[in-house]
Formats: C-alpha cells, sequence, structure tokens
C-alpha cells in the first residue's frame, strides 16, 4: 500500500478502486465504516464473477498489537504492504486519529461483528462464505451458528487452521472447488496474513481473502467477548490478557509499549 490519503488498488485487469487513508502508527488505514465496507465486497463478489476482478482483494485489520509486530517483523510488514484493505480493528487507533488526525476515523471495525453485517448482507445476496482456521472443529461449529442466525447463508466449506506451507495449493484447490466468494481465514498473526500474501495466485475467481484471527472461537468455540464498556474504552486487550494470562499476557506486556510509541509517532492525516 502507499504512503498518502488514499489508497488506489488495482487488479491485474486494471479495475481500480480508491479509498481514503490515514496513517495510523504507520500503517495505511481506511476511514470506510462497516456499511460501505460490505458495500464494497458485494461489489467485489459480482466482479469476481464476471470475471472483472482476477484476482481476490486481500482485506486485513490492524490492532495495537498488529502495529507492534508489523514494526519489528519485516515478513508481517511485507505481506500487510501487499493488503487492498487495512481496517481498523481497536479502539486505541481510533484514539490516537482523534488526536493527530483533523479527520480522524469514524470507528472501529471490529471483526467480530464486521462477519455479522457481512453475513447479512451475504444471505441477502447469495455471496458464498469459506471458513479457514481454528482448531479441529471450531470453524464447523462456527458455520452452523450463523447458518441458523441467518437462514440462507451460505457456507460452502470450513477447514482447520493446521497445515503447512506445502499444504496451501491443495487448500487453495478445495476452496475454489468449493464455489466460494470470500475466504475468511482466521489463523491469527503473521501466519493468516503471509498464507493471504502467498495464497491470492492461487484463488482466482474469489472476490476477497478476509484474515479475521480468533474469529471463528468467538462464534463456534465458546470464547466470549469483553464487555461493551471495556470495547469501547480500549481495554479489550485487559479482558483477554486476564482470561489467558500465560499466552497473552506477557505478549500484551510486550506489545503494548510498542504500539503507543508507534501510534503516537507514526499518526498523522
Amino acid at each position: 500500500m502507499t504512503d498518502g490519503r488514499e489508497v488506489a488498488t488495482e487488479s491485474l485487469l486494471g479495475e481500480k478502486m480508491v479509498l481514503p487513508t490515514l496513517t495510523i502508527g504507520g500503517l495505511q488505514i481506511t476511514r470506510t465504516g462497516c456499511e460501505e465496507l460490505c458495500a464494497i465486497m458485494l461489489a467485489d463478489v459480482a466482479a469476481a464473477r464476471t470475471g472483472d476482478l482476477r484476482l481476490p482483494r486481500f482485506v486485513t485489520s490492524a490492532n495495537g498489537s498488529v502495529i507492534a509486530e508489523y514494526h519489528a517483523n519485516p515478513d508481517l510488514r511485507k505481506a500487510i504492504d501487499q493488503a487492498d484493505i487495512v481496517d481498523a480493528d481497536g479502539m486505541p487507533l481510533v484514539f490516537a486519529s482523534r488526536l493527530f488526525c483533523r479527520k480522524p476515523l469514524r470507528q472501529r471495525i471490529a471483526t467480530t461483528d464486521f462477519l455479522i453485517d457481512a453475513a447479512i448482507a451475504a444471505a441477502q445476496h447469495g455471496v458464498r462464505f469459506y471458513f479457514l482456521g481454528a482448531r479441529p472443529g471450531v470453524a464447523a461449529r462456527a458455520a452452523e451458528n450463523l447458518r441458523s442466525r441467518f437462514p440462507g447463508l451460505k457456507i460452502v466449506g470450513v477447514r482447520h487452521g493446521y497445515f503447512q506451507d506445502a499444504d496451501i495449493p491443495s487448500i487453495c484447490e478445495a476452496v475454489r472447488h468449493s464455489g466460494a466468494d470470500v475466504l475468511w481465514v482466521g489463523t491469527g498473526t503473521p501466519y493468516q496474513e503471509h498464507f493471504a500474501a502467498q495464497a491470492r495466485e492461487h484463488l482466482a475467481g474469489l472476490a476477497w481473502i478476509r484474515t479475521c484471527g480468533g474469529l471463528f472461537d468467538h462464534y463456534g468455540g465458546g470464547v466470549s467477548r469483553a464487555p461493551q464498556w471495556m470495547q469501547s474504552s480500549g481495554l479489550e486487550w485487559l479482558y483477554r490478557a486476564a482470561r489467558e494470562p500465560v499466552r497473552l499476557g506477557w505478549r500484551y506486556l510486550v506489545t503494548n509499549p510498542r504500539a503507543i510509541y508507534h501510534l503516537f509517532t507514526k499518526t498523522k492525516d
């Protein structure tokens, strides 16, 4: 992605999409809201089905942890720089934009919430999803849950997230043969970003590869979300760390100071 207030992405057939962005923590973050993002998804599905979008768009998100790793991990930075859309899945990014930008972000796009908006749109317009990620059985339970909530939603395939790079071509073949329009990849950072950057060349015909972290655990793995007041105040990380102190506590202790530094020094219009 390029620096500046707008990002233009271009398919191999020359189709361009220009989105307003802000530089937040050194990443180009879209100012696009949930409804607009759903509209873009539907438009890209239509374009992919007619062949006007030859390769899927790589759509991902950033929070404080991702920003810290983006600057520390060259491989992750290379992968995210190939993304067509990066949205803000973290209130600290919204707060930083309010401090340093004339036109701040209007909202946080929590991937866990965006899936619901996307599922409603998909059920109404016949968009087909594929879920890749999480422990065996979790994505399948998430799919069953969402199908029951949104009659007409087509989730045409699921697969757990335990695989090697050598498995990527066969996974992509299965996704293509399923007829999916949008592939949701929930294998965690940096693996999901690496997968999306590698796999898009093998996924012609799809509209989107959307990374989604631990999304399937929330809908099929029994993992609860933080109370709304903690989400709104940017403290969701604290809730998660308290629930999984061994796995997440140390990570946040290390990444939070680095994220704050980058948010305060690399945020601008």
